[in-house]
């Protein structure tokens, strides 16, 4: 009796430890006997000792830091460049059947691929269209990981470390290019200048009386302080203006003392 007992107690654990729980976001790979049977979906399976055998596999989107990798870029420019892949599992069978451990081979490739496409394009290339190589960067290991059952969802490239001498080329460059805009936004600026003092030179000079009032115009000007004093000579059109009068300003002087 006491035999019976002892058979029925280790035949409940042995059954109770036959049944694997499966969570939603997982997924679990049968074996019977060495084989793939099937793959086990979420909830509560029986798996028998001995015969079977399963393993999970985790179908939730992955970030994946690439450690920063060390490569040469096509103008032979050397930098440091790390990045971050996310990928998911969409056929377990196939990652845990094709490659021995997916995460690391993943990781592998991801740093391979990175520094094959930095080699392929010049440092400014790399600086100013890093999301047009990001993307090529996915495509290509997604296209190698299709065997693996795994989808590369995005690639994203973290940093770009230069050395401290190419840092301050490009400073140096920046710098060159500012003083550059300055200069001919300066040089755009008079040319518009000497074209509305030409067109004013010739107003004045078609306008009759035109010079006086601007001659007027900058003596008001100039004696707002009054600590100034001016001294200056009539121009011949303001005498012309007084043609026909009795004043005598041909050999006048104005001095203006405030």
């Amino acid at each position: 009796m006491e035999l019976i007992i002892m058979l029925l107690v280790v035949l409940i654990f042995i059954t109770l430890g036959a049944i694997k729980q499966v969570d939603q976001y997982e997924r679990g790979i049968l074996f019977t006997c060495g084989k793939f049977s099937k793959v086990l979906n979420p909830g509560w399976h029986v798996v028998y000792p001995i015969f079977q055998s399963y393993k999970k596999v985790d179908i939730r989107t992955k970030a994946v830091d690439v450690p920063a990798q060390e490569a040469i870029t096509k103008d032979n420019v050397s930098i440091k460049i790390n990045a971050v892949i996310y990928y998911n599992v969409y056929d377990p069978s196939k990652a845990i059947i094709n490659v021995e451990d997916f995460r690391y081979a993943v990781s592998q490739l991801a740093q391979t691929t990175m520094r094959n496409a930095v080699g392929s394009v010049t440092l400014d290339e790399l600086l100013s269209q890093r999301e047009k190589i990001s993307t090529e960067i996915c495509a290509i290991i997604d296209k190698e990981t299709d065997p693996w059952g795994i989808k590369v969802e995005n690639v994203e490239l973290k940093d770009v470390s230069l050395p401290d001498e190419m840092q301050r080329v490009i400073a140096k460059v920046a710098e060159a290019e500012r003083e550059k805009l300055a200069v001919i936004t300066k040089a755009e600026g008079e040319l518009q200048a000497s074209q509305n003092l030409a067109k004013a030179a010739e107003v004045m000079s078609s306008t009759p009386g035109a010079l006086h009032l601007r001659t007027l115009a900058t003596i008001n000007d100039v004696s707002s302080d009054q600590s100034n004093t001016i001294i200056f000579a009539i121009p011949i059109e303001v005498l012309e203006a007084f043609k026909g009068s009795n004043i005598d300003l041909s050999k006048a002087i104005i001095k203006k003392d405030e």
